[in-house]
């Protein structure tokens, strides 16, 4: 889908919301339709928002599954319409009704009463409105992860949601990786002692995919926007015109569950820095396809190659986010969680816990993360086991589809994800700002002190 979008007045539309006045053309408010006299569902039907390749990788985990159809898509990209297609005549099913090609053809499938729920995976500028549109149509709504662009555009999430009593379950993968959760387990057990410092972040060599000339993902290249593939076409231009942490949720996913985040525990405030911007450039320039002379070596990128970003949380613990995907490194989400019994670091898979690591000394993590896996992944180990970023969209999916078969409180809920998503604009600010504080709104109104973080407890989703 394209990220074309007048943003100003599609935030000053919905913040009508509140008043019960539309916000899209045709759009009504209902009560969420995925269950029939208030009886589950035992099969529903899925509508896809976006058939890029994240799209095709959650379509392909669906129509492996027998509690559920797929029989509508949109999108604008004839290309990825093509390879979605092929993708169910591999998987021997039906071809889905295709919406396309308007840039809110959304709309319509939207209307169709036979769809119960959406997921929505298109390129980030689209996420909210999308969403919104299908809150306030009655649909379980599944919405990929990015970062925000305003703190007024993660309150219409909210808004709509407490209006419509819609869910919205923010698809952040990462809270179900398989180490992840064993930590879970253990903060749980209290393995760490009372939790003190966190750090995550996203740490990713992304040049091959902001630049991609190419029909595959990270074939080489200098190009973006309309000559770009996939990803280029569109994130590539936020690396251009943005500078702040435009990519937190899968590092503060995580976290927020080890400390509570709307559950018992808040963020309070964050500050954040950057770095200068030199690793696009030299990319371009430095590449066989590029060069000094080529018309992108002339392109100025705002965002800074490292983005620091630290929060404060009203229990007393203190986080730093990285965000790093402008030059060469390996990958890593930078975990690491530090309590007053000992401390684990994903970046060199190590632990050490007083009483049990040997003195002042490190030990490989692998074991602890055995004897500690997670009760869902024992469980479930077999059928993740092919899916995509190792097993964990499988996780993702099934609760997704779980979710949306009893049309309960997704596990993680439009409180999540408008207080990950803030990241991004309150760092924005801060940077803006030379570093000054930003505080951080609370989206749950106050409830936050009264909820309880029940993600993942024991097997269940």
């Amino acid at each position: 889908m394209s990220d074309k979008i007048n943003r100003r007045g599609f935030i000053q539309k919905s913040a009508a919301v509140g008043a019960g006045l539309a916000i899209l053309p045709g759009s009504t408010f209902a009560a969420p339709a995925i269950t029939k006299g208030g009886r589950p569902k035992s099969k529903i039907n899925i509508g896809i928002i976006g058939s890029g390749l994240r799209g095709q990788s959650h379509i392909g985990l669906l129509l492996d599954r027998d509690d559920c159809e797929v029989p509508a898509i949109c999108d604008i990209d004839q290309d990825m319409i093509g390879r979605t297609l092929k993708l169910y005549e591999k998987k021997g099913r039906d071809k889905p009704k295709v919406y396309s090609p308007g840039e809110r053809d959304y709309l319509q499938m939207l209307q169709d009463d036979s769809i119960d729920a959406v997921i929505i995976a298109t390129p980030w500028m689209w996420h909210s409105e999308m969403a919104i549109a299908g809150m306030r149509a009655g649909k379980y709504v599944g919405m990929e992860v990015c970062g925000g662009f305003s703190l007024d555009e993660c309150w219409q999430l909210v808004n709509t949601h407490e209006a419509t009593g819609a869910p919205l379950f923010f698809l952040e993968n990462v809270c179900y990786r398989r180490d992840v959760m064993a930590i879970l387990n253990m903060v749980r057990q209290e393995m760490f002692g009372e939790l003190i410092h966190l750090e995550c972040g996203y740490q990713h060599d992304l040049r091959g995919v902001k630049f991609n000339d190419g029909q595959t993902p990270y074939e080489s290249g200098v190009e973006f926007g309309e000559k770009g593939f996939s990803e280029a076409k569109w994130r590539t231009n936020h690396s251009v015109h943005r500078n702040g942490d435009l990519y937190p949720t899968h590092g503060i996913g995580p976290v927020a569950r080890y400390i509570d985040i709307n559950r018992g525990n808040r963020f309070l405030t964050l500050t954040s820095t950057a770095s200068k911007s030199r690793g696009l450039h030299d990319y371009i320039v430095n590449h066989p396809k590029g060069g000094p002379n080529h018309p992108n070596a002339k392109v100025e990128f705002r965002l800074g190659d490292v983005v620091t970003t630290v929060v404060k949380a009203s229990n007393g613990e203190s986080i730093i986010i990285s965000h790093d995907t402008n030059l060469p490194r390996p990958y890593s989400l930078g975990f690491r969680v530090q309590g007053t019994k000992g401390i684990w670091m994903d970046v060199n898979q190590s632990i050490h816990l007083e009483g049990q690591s040997p003195h002042h000394s490190w030990e490989p993590a692998q074991a602890y993360l055995d004897k500690y896996d997670h009760p869902l992944w024992k469980k479930y180990a077999g059928s993740a086991e092919g899916a995509g970023h190792g097993g964990m969209d499988w996780f993702l999916i099934n609760a997704f589809v779980e979710s949306a078969k009893q049309g309960e409180n997704p596990p993680i809920d439009v409180y999540d994800a408008a207080t990950w998503l803030a990241i991004t604009p309150l760092s924005e600010q801060s940077i803006a700002m030379g570093g000054q504080p930003m505080p951080f709104p609370d989206f749950t109104r106050g409830r936050w002190t009264a909820w309880k973080n029940n993600f993942a407890l024991g097997d269940q989703y």
